[in-house]
């Protein structure tokens, strides 16, 4: 499956998690809702990984956690706030150029409705040929 197909359903749980649930209840509540949603299809997922920071020859873990990291390519960082900022968007391409990967959402279920909420962000990821989100930072 490639990272597109995977974006693709992470997507559609999203939005199906926002829709039933609406939006206001705490992230951790949405992050291991969406986790479980996304593994009944088959993908795996990782909660809350660990993202190394390596400096000077020295590795340190104890610098950034992600939220989900779908199949060890995609990444999502959830919030629940009722706006976003740009630092929001800054901390997941921090947190894709660490892993060196090229995609990852931001997910804000915070937001009146799911479109407002969800931001596309991508490190030098150039395959969109499949792609239904088409938002880019």
């Amino acid at each position: 499956m490639d990272i597109e197909e995977i974006a693709s359903i992470a997507v559609d749980c999203g939005y199906r998690l926002h829709k039933e649930l609406g939006p206001g209840l705490l992230e951790s509540v949405y992050e291991v809702v969406l986790a479980k949603l996304i593994e009944k299809l088959g993908i795996s997922v990782e909660r809350q990984k660990t993202i190394p920071i390596i400096f000077d020859g020295l590795r340190f873990d104890e610098g950034f956690r992600a939220d989900l990291l779908l199949e060890g390519r995609l990444l999502i960082e959830l919030k629940s706030v009722e706006n976003i900022s740009r630092l929001h968007s800054k901390q997941i391409l921090t947190y894709l150029r660490l892993l060196n990967l090229p995609l990852g959402f931001l997910m804000n279920f915070g937001a009146a409705t799911f479109k407002e909420g969800i931001k596309r962000i991508v490190n030098n990821h150039s395959d969109f040929a499949s792609s239904r989100l088409r938002v880019h930072q």
